[in-house]
């Protein structure tokens, strides 16, 4: 097993900007994910398990509702405190905080938000402790950046709805309890319906032959005739807003996480090229190494500025769908391509095992695409400056 030696950079001491708090929560998830995670993570990508051992441990750090209040059973942090936690859990690998980020916010998050009292106390606080776990579903196999085409869909009959349709590239689902489901009326009107496992004519296969996010379950939902309960209708909102409402969180979860696993791609070629000896010397007292490196501590350092003001923000409550998208979409950008020049750094080394960055790059390929793609989120924040949409 890999020793996980990680070390932190904070170029720009950071750290002064958190809170006692923010800190602890932060450590006490670096510290799990060094003892629980790093030693079994490679095994787990190579075997292409999602290690459902570490369920607990993500409950325990907090992981699963951290900004949900302690009476559904959340921790009741702040924002800065989410994205601390997902940026600890990415720096492990980007398929656990994936199970960790559907779970908070997008299974839990819309339940509190737009759920009722009832939802709430029946699921919230089995979610929290991970006895449930959740998976979401709006993408479909033929609408992924246009969700608001979905044909899957309900009608009421009477004492039930009937649910038919279908979900493509869902996270946790092969082993989900329970599903967040968008699905529209028979107006057209897009509404969520928790959907149980169990139920008649719900089946969630499993999703093979990936080469990213092999340590995380993909799969599919598939709904056939599923009689699903009225009161599992989530009433607080419905159209298209709603299921992006609970993007934004996830988004601003990515934000974080990426940065983590930009900061081990770092910290991995770092200590490597000091170490690594070539023509007498360690290869990181060449030019080309050093203009790397230098690249890499400056680019992670403008992410974590642009993650923590984004923090801030969502703090208050002030934090646009747009400032969201800006975010996720530069800090994917910025740690894939860390994790590409780290790996020229290791040469041969870099792709194998021993070392995180080839996990990390390939993970990175779907964080780039999942939650808005790369070019959707550059999209949106054109609309936001110029007023007119790309999209149609």
């Amino acid at each position: 097993m890999r020793k996980d030696h990680f070390e932190s950079p904070d170029y720009y001491n950071i750290d002064d900007l958190l809170t006692d708090e923010h800190k602890l929560i932060r450590d006490s998830a670096r510290e799990w994910v060094k003892r629980d995670v790093s030693p079994i993570i490679e095994k787990a990508a190579q075997d292409a398990k999602f290690p459902k051992s570490i369920i607990k441990g993500l409950s325990e750090i907090g992981a699963f509702g951290p900004y949900i209040p302690e009476e559904y059973g959340g921790a009741g942090l702040d924002q800065i405190s989410y994205g601390l936690i997902m940026q600890e859990i990415e720096r492990g690998d980007s398929g656990v905080r994936s199970t960790a980020s559907v779970q908070s916010s997008l299974v839990m998050f819309p339940i509190y938000a737009y759920g009722t009292e009832e939802q709430k106390q029946k699921f919230l606080p089995k979610l929290a402790t991970g006895e449930y776990m959740g998976s979401f579903g709006l993408t479909e196999p033929d609408h992924g950046s246009n969700p608001g085409g979905m044909t899957t869909n309900f009608k009421d009959e009477g004492d039930y709805y009937l649910l038919n349709g279908a979900k493509l590239w869902i996270s946790n689902a092969p082993f989900a309890d329970i599903a967040v489901v968008w699905a529209k009326n028979e107006e057209g009107r897009i509404h969520g319906l928790i959907v149980e496992r169990g139920m008649e004519g719900f089946s969630t296969p499993e999703t093979h032959n990936k080469w990213s996010l092999r340590a995380s379950a993909t799969g599919e939902l598939i709904f056939e005739d599923v009689k699903v309960p009225k009161e599992n209708l989530l009433p607080g909102k419905s159209g298209l807003g709603a299921p992006l409402s609970c993007l934004d969180s996830a988004r601003y979860g990515i934000a974080w996480g990426a940065i983590g696993a930009a900061m081990d791609c770092y910290d991995t070629a770092l200590r490597y090229a000091k170490e690594r000896i070539q023509f007498d010397k360690p290869i990181a007292g060449f030019q080309l190494q050093q203009k790397k490196l230098a690249e890499m501590i400056t680019e992670i350092t403008k992410a974590q500025l642009l993650a923590l003001r984004l923090g801030q923000l969502k703090n208050k409550g002030k934090a646009s769908s747009a400032q969201i998208s800006m975010a996720k979409r530069n800090n994917v950008e910025m740690a894939i391509s860390i994790a590409r020049e780290a790996r020229q750094i290791l040469g041969g080394m870099g792709i194998t095992g021993e070392y995180s960055i080839m996990r990390h790059m390939m993970n990175l390929e779907s964080v780039i695409t999942y939650e808005g793609t790369h070019d959707i989120h550059l999209l949106i924040t054109g609309l936001d400056i110029t007023g007119i949409s790309a999209f149609k």
